[in-house]
């Protein structure tokens, strides 16, 4: 806590502490310090004003700000940061209502075996038996 007070503003800073996600971001740091990465030097890429984080609604600052410090601690020193969330093109196609529809020729189906000769369909359940082995019936009433 102490290396993100140095690095960012006390307010970003207590914003960041104060979030539910912290213990993760902690859990981040803490790593990159075991393996002698500098992390305050990737927490500071988020620390100018004019950070494009900074952005936005007042009501979103906090969920902005904690992606930002992610995206700080994730990329290396020497790639710039993502501006907004990283999106899979392809997850994103594959969830659009507004795609283009493939134009290309559906494919074949692939050849499978032939069906079951008609004498082995099961149409029907077995029918039930009894503990004595003969089949189950229902039992009529007497004067019926």
């Amino acid at each position: 806590m102490s290396r993100v007070d140095e690095t960012l503003l006390q307010r970003d800073a207590a914003l960041l502490v104060s979030s539910r996600q912290w213990p993760v971001l902690a859990h981040r740091m803490h790593r990159m310090a075991q393996q002698n990465l500098p992390f305050a030097a990737h927490l500071a890429r988020i620390a100018p004003d004019t950070a494009a984080w900074r952005t936005g609604p007042p009501s979103t600052i906090a969920a902005r700000l904690l992606l930002a410090a992610h995206h700080a601690l994730t990329t290396p020193l020497d790639q710039a940061l993502p501006v907004g969330p990283r999106v899979s093109t392809a997850a994103a196609r594959s969830r659009s209502a507004t795609a283009v529809p493939d134009t290309a020729p559906p494919k074949q189906p692939a050849p499978t075996e032939p069906a079951a000769p008609a004498h082995r369909w099961h149409t029907a359940p077995a029918p039930r038996q009894g503990a004595d082995g003969r089949r189950w019936a229902p039992q009529r009433r007497r004067g019926e």
